[in-house]
């Protein structure tokens, strides 16, 4: 990684390691974000209940998640746990870790462009997008989205285009889900016919419908930004209402989380 933090990370927090060392009653890792900086994960932060072999848990060169128990600066020490981290924070971490590594492969890419050392670029990068955000591939996305510009934010107005054109061309806008559930009900003979038909007016490219329940369907509008993805939702749920009265079937939309 391009980033190396420095000093120690904060007690509770989740860091990425590599296991380095295996003993018979403790785990060395290496921490990847951090400098020149080594944890201790003992046995009984492997996992819970009694472990026999710690070989069957952790391998030398193992990536994995732990949280950050203790810290001693004067001795130098880290305390790592592995059991104390739930699949939603592990997966939550890796994800951040792949994100920022995305990111990084912008830079890498650019700086090649430019004849440049990949973290020469980063320093010049780095510090500006810091300033106003947490992660690297956070800002990335905004600029994806059309939502923030590099320049403005401090860095070279070159070297901001030249990485602009490249995230655009890498990084997708993250998917706007809008909805709700719509309830059709017809008492004519021919009813189910005719919600079959009103159903037809939902589809459209961005729309899905899905069967809920008896006379219930989940209607998702799809989008790469908010307004235009609720346009798409209110002209469908319009088209599908006006439909519905000429034939009939009563209708009524409930929006997701109303």
């Amino acid at each position: 990684m391009l980033l190396v933090k420095k000093g120690y990370p904060e007690e509770d927090e989740f860091v990425f390691c590599t296991i380095t060392n295996i003993q018979y009653h403790c785990v060395f890792a290496k921490l990847d974000e951090y400098d020149n900086k080594s944890g201790m994960i003992h046995i009984s932060e492997i996992a819970s209940g009694r472990i026999r072999n710690i070989r069957e848990y952790v391998k030398e060169g193992k990536k994995v998640v732990c949280k950050v128990l203790r810290i001693s600066e004067e001795k130098g020490h880290i305390d790592l746990s592995l059991r104390r981290v739930n699949e939603a924070q592990r997966r939550g971490k890796i994800n951040d870790i792949k994100q920022e590594l995305a990111a990084e492969k912008i830079i890498e890419f650019v700086a090649a462009k430019k004849k440049l050392k990949p973290i020469i670029l980063f320093n010049k990068v780095y510090p500006s997008v810091h300033a106003e955000y947490t992660h690297l591939y956070e800002c990335f996305e905004d600029v994806a989205s059309d939502g923030v510009s590099l320049q403005k934010i401090g860095i070279d107005t070159e070297l901001a285009t030249e990485l602009e054109t490249v995230i655009k061309q890498r990084i997708r806008p993250p998917e706007i889900h809008l909805g709700g559930e719509l309830h059709l009900t017809s008492y004519d003979p021919k009813g189910v016919d005719l919600i079959k038909q009103t159903l037809e007016k939902a589809k459209a490219d961005g729309i899905t419908i899905k069967y809920s329940a008896a006379g219930r369907y989940l209607i998702d509008a799809q989008g790469e930004e908010p307004k235009s993805t609720e346009k798409l939702l209110n002209k469908t749920v319009a088209a599908v209402e006006q439909f519905a009265k000429k034939k009939n079937v009563v209708m009524n939309f409930v929006r997701k989380g109303e």
